[in-house]
């Protein structure tokens, strides 16, 4: 089990779902190597662009972030990822705890409408994602 325990990842949490609030996404990384425990890395404001130079490849870690949208000039919309990060160096051991460790983050991190597998950066280009959101969405009118 993945000890996602730390107050600070439930107030970050908060932070991202909170309309009023500017932060869109928070990074959870492992203590270290060898450890189960995961505490709040980083928040931020830039959206998917700056959560991407915040991962690091040797590494395995879990994001949440808002992403905005719009579908007609009128409304826009906000809905939320969880991202599973695990880097292409990410070691063997890591990788495979990562699987049963994702459920214990989605006890703390609960409400997403996708979840995003990224094994490269490039897999958190924001155009794809927000195509996922709007079919995850319900009705279309776009034709998507």
């Amino acid at each position: 089990m993945a000890d996602v325990s730390d107050p600070s990842i439930a107030e970050a949490y908060l932070d991202v779902r909170n309309d009023k609030s500017e932060t869109n996404w928070l990074l959870l990384d492992y203590e270290s190597d060898r450890s189960d425990k995961l505490k709040l890395t980083q928040t931020g404001t830039g959206g998917l662009k700056e959560l991407q130079e915040h991962l690091d490849d040797g590494k395995a870690s879990f994001a949440y972030v808002r992403v905005t949208f719009s579908n007609d000039e009128q409304s826009t919309r906000e809905k939320f990822a969880l991202v599973v990060w695990i880097g292409p160096d990410c070691k063997v051991m890591r990788r495979a705890k990562v699987s049963v460790h994702t459920a214990d983050v989605k006890n703390v991190l609960r409400v997403y409408s996708i979840e995003v597998a990224a094994r490269e950066k490039d897999d958190l280009r924001e155009e794809p994602i927000i195509l996922r959101m709007r079919k995850a969405g319900g009705a279309s009118y776009d034709g998507i």
